[in-house]
C-alpha cells in the first residue's frame, strides 16, 4: 500500500465569479451609481415614484405574464425549488413583477394612473456579450391605470431624456403597433396563413415558432428568413379604428416633441404581454470616439496617416439601448379580475455605460477632497476618528490613510491626489487639541485649535 506521503495533493483553485456575472468595483461602481442618480432625478421630475420588487419571484409571474413560448421562459430563466416546494426564479425582467406588486399592494385604490420607476439587477441565462451579461442592470419606467396615448408619450419622453443626459446625441425611436386583441388576432391569422405557404423556406426555429408563437417569427435574425419577413403582412393593416387612432396620436406626440422616429412594421418585441404600441430606442451616433482613441500625427508629419487611421475605425452600428411598449392585458394574465392598462420601458444600463458616447456622471457622494488628513504617532491615531467626525459633520470632503504611519508616505499620497491642503495631527497636537493646516503649494502652515478647525477649513480656498 503506497504511503500517503507519496500522494500528490492537488492545489485548490481560487473561486471565480459565475459566468456572465462580474464584480463592480471602484470607478465602475460610481458610474452605475451616477447613472441611477441622474435617471432617478429625471423620473421624479416627470412624476414617477420608486418601487423595488424582490430579486426572486414566483415562477408563474413570468410563465403567465411573459409567455411560455418565449426565449425568456423557455431558455433563459434561472429557477429553483424551495424546501417547501415553491418554484422561484431570479427575475428576468421588471414589468411583470411591477404589475404583480401593483395588484398585491392595492395600487388600484390610488388615484390613477400610478407612475413607477425601478432599478436593479436582472438575470437571463444566455450567452454573455458586450453590454449584456447574464446578470445585467436595468432602469425601468411603468405607468399603470390609463389607456391614454399620452402615457406612451410620457414613457418615451422620459426615457429619451435620460439617455440624452448620459451623452447620446442622436436617438431614434423605432415604433410599431400590434393593436388591441381584435387587431392582433386578425393579424396573427393572416401572418400564419402567409408563412404556412412558405414553411419550407423557414429556419427550424421559425417553423416551431409558427406553431407556438407566430409573432416571434418576425424576431428572427437568420439570413434565410429575411426575404420572407420583408414581404410578410403588416400589423398596421389590421388595426381597429381605436387602435389606429391610438397609434396616430403616439406618432403625433413624437413629432411634437421633435423625437426622431422610424415606423418598423416588423417590430413585435419577443414578449407575449405587449399590445398596441411597441418600441425600441437605438442610438445612431456614428462619430469616432475622440478621447485618445487615435493618436494625432505629430506636427510636421504627413497628416494622411491620421486620416487613414480614422477612416479605418468603423462607425458604431445602431444599438438598441432601451425598449418597451403597452401591455393592457397583462394584469388579467396574472389573475386580475379586470384589465389594468399599462405602458413601460426599460433601459439597458450596462449597454449604455459601455457606449463610447456616454459621459461618466459622478454620483453626489463623490466630492473632490479639500484636505488630506495626516496623523503621526499612537496618541494622534487614537484621537484621529474624533477629528474626522468633526469634519464629516461639517460636510468637508477629505481623504485619509489612517493605516499609514510615515509622514513622507502620507504627504506623497496627498501630492499624488493633488489635494490643496493637508491636516497634520501629531503627538503634540493631540495633547494641545490643535491641528496643523498646511498649504501643499506654498508649504506654509498654521496651527488651528480643534474647536475652530471646521470653520477655518471652510473659509480657506
Amino acid at each position: 500500500m503506497p504511503s500517503s506521503s507519496n500522494k500528490k495533493t492537488r492545489m485548490k483553485e481560487p473561486p471565480t465569479s459565475p459566468k456572465g456575472m462580474q464584480d463592480i468595483i471602484g470607478d465602475s461602481y460610481y458610474r452605475y451609481q451616477g447613472f441611477f442618480e441622474k435617471a432617478q432625478e429625471i423620473a421624479v421630475y416627470y412624476g414617477f415614484g420608486p418601487i423595488e420588487t424582490p430579486i426572486l419571484e414566483k415562477e408563474e409571474v413570468f410563465t403567465s405574464g411573459v409567455g411560455q413560448d418565449t426565449d425568456i421562459v423557455e431558455k433563459e430563466m434561472y429557477s429553483l425549488k424551495t424546501k417547501g416546494g415553491t418554484h422561484l426564479v431570479l427575475r428576468p425582467e421588471g414589468t411583470a413583477a411591477v404589475v404583480r406588486a401593483y395588484m398585491e399592494n392595492g395600487f388600484q385604490s390610488l388615484p390613477q394612473p400610478v407612475m413607477l420607476y425601478y432599478y436593479g439587477p436582472f438575470f437571463r441565462h444566455e450567452n454573455p456579450q458586450r453590454g449584456r451579461m447574464r446578470e445585467f442592470r436595468q432602469f425601468g419606467l411603468e405607468i399603470l391605470g390609463t389607456p391614454k396615448s399620452i402615457a406612451d408619450a410620457i414613457i418615451i419622453r422620459t426615457t429619451t431624456a435620460i439617455l440624452k443626459e448620459m451623452g447620446f446625441k442622436k436617438l431614434c425611436v423605432n415604433v410599431n403597433t400590434l393593436g388591441d386583441k381584435e387587431s392582433r388576432n386578425a393579424y396573427v391569422r393572416e401572418l400564419v396563413s402567409y408563412y404556412r405557404k412558405h414553411v419550407n423556406a423557414l429556419c427550424a426555429n421559425c417553423r416551431q415558432r409558427l406553431k407556438n408563437n407566430p409573432l416571434r417569427v418576425l424576431d428572427c435574425k437568420e439570413e434565410k428568413c429575411q426575404p420572407l419577413k420583408a414581404e410578410a403582412p403588416e400589423s398596421v393593416n389590421f388595426l381597429t379604428p381605436d387602435s389606429q387612432q391610438h397609434f396616430k396620436e403616439v406618432l403625433e406626440y413624437l413629432e411634437s416633441m421633435e423625437v426622431e422616429y422610424n415606423i418598423d412594421k416588423t417590430l413585435v418585441r419577443g414578449i407575449d404581454y405587449y399590445s398596441k404600441t411597441v418600441f425600441e430606442i437605438t442610438t445612431t451616433d456614428t462619430e469616432i470616439p475622440e478621447a485618445g482613441a487615435i493618436e494625432e500625427t505629430p506636427a510636421g508629419e504627413d497628416s494622411k496617416k491620421t486620416s487613414e487611421a480614422r477612416a479605418a475605425v468603423p462607425p458604431m452600428p445602431p444599438l438598441t439601448i432601451a425598449a418597451g411598449g403597452r401591455y393592457d392585458y397583462l394584469a388579467k394574465q396574472l389573475g386580475s379580475r379586470k384589465d389594468v392598462p399599462g405602458v413601460g420601458a426599460s433601459i439597458g444600463v450596462d449597454r449604455v455605460l459601455t457606449h463610447p458616447q456616454v459621459k461618466p456622471l459622478d454620483p453626489k457622494i463623490i466630492k473632490k477632497p479639500k484636505v488630506y488628513f495626516i496623523q503621526l504617532g499612537f496618541e494622534a491615531k487614537l484621537k484621529s476618528l474624533s477629528v474626522l467626525e468633526i469634519l464629516r459633520k461639517a460636510k468637508i470632503p477629505l481623504r485619509q490613510a489612517l493605516a499609514k504611519d510615515s509622514l513622507i508616505a502620507q504627504l506623497a499620497v496627498a501630492e499624488r491626489l493633488a489635494i490643496p491642503y493637508a491636516l497634520i495631527f501629531g503627538q503634540k497636537e493631540a495633547v494641545d487639541n490643535t491641528v496643523i493646516v498646511r498649504n501643499m503649494d506654498t508649504r506654509s502652515q498654521e496651527t488651528v485649535p480643534m474647536a475652530e478647525l471646521a470653520d477655518y477649513v471652510k473659509k480657506i480656498k
